[in-house]
């Protein structure tokens, strides 16, 4: 599976926040990828409240709001009286979060297209997510493997170490002492 993310996706993927341990996008990213107005998109939300339960969406408190804004380097929000909502993506279980769940509520062509390919890039993220958690357990490994050779190259050293040691002490000569003979 190719788990390389086109331009698009990047672009999405920096609209994702971590907030209260949640991967999540706000209203107003989402109302832009599915080409409605932010109020807009609110109201279908407060009038189908039973589609979006608390693991689905959630609002932000004014503190969020301003790490947000500290996080992201400016604030572009105008001044809105109303905190964001955040939308959660897919839960433990791979059923819809409630940025998929906005597809529902906002019956256009538009959102069916956008839910797609959110659809793609969280299932992408979430392998990509799995191949470095794989790529770290290999790395693990390896580093387990290399501090049992470490003890091991410990050994040959101290070896070759007393090796040339031994090698520069001057020793008795081994062998047959030979007489001279004598020559005609």
């Amino acid at each position: 599976m190719n788990t390389e993310l086109n331009i698009e996706e990047e672009i999405v993927l920096k609209r994702i926040h971590f907030i209260r341990g949640c991967k999540v996008m706000l209203d107003k990213d989402l109302a832009q990828l599915y080409q409605v107005e932010t109020k807009q998109l609110k109201r279908q939300v407060r009038r189908n409240i039973e589609r979006f339960p608390s693991d689905f969406f959630f609002e932000l408190t004014q503190k969020e709001l301003d790490d947000l804004s500290c996080h992201i380097g400016t604030s572009n929000w105008g001044g809105s009286r109303i905190l964001p909502m955040a939308f959660t993506e897919h839960l433990p279980v791979r059923q819809a979060g409630g940025v998929l769940m906005l597809s529902s509520v906002l019956n256009n062509p538009k959102a069916i297209q956008v839910n797609i390919q959110l659809v793609r890039i969280f299932t992408k993220m979430r392998d990509i997510l799995i191949d470095q958690k794989n790529l770290l357990e290999q790395i693990d490994k390896i580093k387990d493997r290399m501090d049992h050779h470490d003890d091991k190259m410990d050994g040959v050293i101290r070896y070759l170490q007393r090796f040339v040691k031994d090698q520069t002490t001057e020793r008795k000569p081994l062998g047959y002492k030979t007489k001279p003979t004598k020559s005609c």
